[in-house]
């Protein structure tokens, strides 16, 4: 297999270089290229992707995002050693986290076809969702990387303060020939069941199913949130005991003023209605063998 790696060399708040080495004992003939900056990895894979068999991200879900965006709808496969603090979709799709070991899956992984999500033109493999969680992604690019922060830590401390500032917003959602006023804690459309640390806010979503899990948590689950913080970063423990679920293919949101959202974990900002629909299909996935 004819293999480009791409390595953000400082995901998730650690040096990644010594990774190529160990790429290449297991793929001595394969490509390596090093981004430099944010949309560096979209870049290269959409330069490269026709020239290889597949293409391998190394970094955190940002990292994921971009390489795999490029290669929707092509043959080109899409390969992933996590380095991230959350690492969700690395997770979902049975990832060993550490570096070594997932390298080792990925020699002997098989091409799936996986759905992605798409909102307003932008793809994504695993969850993009508006609400408190997209609030917290903004203020984290915003003030929490400052001096390099990375980590969980960073995502408790400024989650926890936003928690008691947070006021949900209103917005109409349509879907499934419906049109409805929402005014959530937050409203996530899933293709993967978690957030990452195994945090799964969709524990029914699938990569195979043709939806997205459109997952509505009611502003009452507050201190459940507030409560639950910590467990966003284990797996003991699933802190809403209320929430509501619908698949579907396709839904608008509508708002009277700018909307914070965000796209695998990476926040956006916007005046437009924002248009969410899956698609089927799209994206070949190298998934380990379990």
């Amino acid at each position: 297999m004819k293999s480009l790696f791409i390595i953000n060399p400082r995901s998730g708040g650690q040096s990644n270089t010594f990774i190529k080495e160990e790429i290449l004992k297991i793929f001595p003939d394969a490509a390596i290229k090093f981004t430099d900056s944010a949309g560096h990895a979209k870049n290269i894979a959409l330069k490269n992707a026709d020239n290889f068999d597949a293409v391998i991200a190394v970094g955190g879900d940002g990292t994921a995002n971009e390489t795999a965006s490029a290669l929707v709808g092509k043959k080109t496969a899409f390969g992933l050693i996590p380095r991230g603090s959350g690492n969700g979709f690395a997770r979902e799709i049975g990832l060993s986290l550490d570096p070594l070991k997932a390298i080792r899956q990925l020699k002997t992984a098989k091409k799936v076809l996986c759905d992605v999500g798409e909102i307003n033109g932008e793809f994504f493999i695993n969850l993009a969702g508006i609400g408190i969680e997209a609030e917290i992604a903004h203020w984290f690019a915003v003030h929490g990387k400052r001096g390099g922060t990375r980590g969980w830590w960073p995502y408790f401390k400024i989650g926890a303060k936003k928690v008691f500032y947070y006021k949900p917003k209103k917005f109409s959602v349509s879907y499934n020939g419906k049109k409805e006023t929402k005014k959530p804690l937050t409203l996530v459309f899933a293709n993967g069941r978690q957030y990452g640390n195994n945090f799964k806010i969709a524990p029914k979503a699938s990569f195979s199913d043709g939806l997205l899990d459109m997952v509505e948590v009611p502003p009452d689950n507050f201190f459940s949130m507030l409560l639950a913080l910590p467990s966003f970063f284990s797996s003991r423990r699933q802190p809403f005991d209320r929430r509501f679920t619908t698949k579907v293919k396709e839904a608008l949101v509508e708002h009277e003023r700018r909307i914070v959202y965000h796209i695998d974990g990476e926040p956006r900002m916007t005046n437009k209605p924002l248009h969410i629909k899956t698609v089927p299909r799209a994206l070949n996935v190298l998934m380990p063998k379990i």
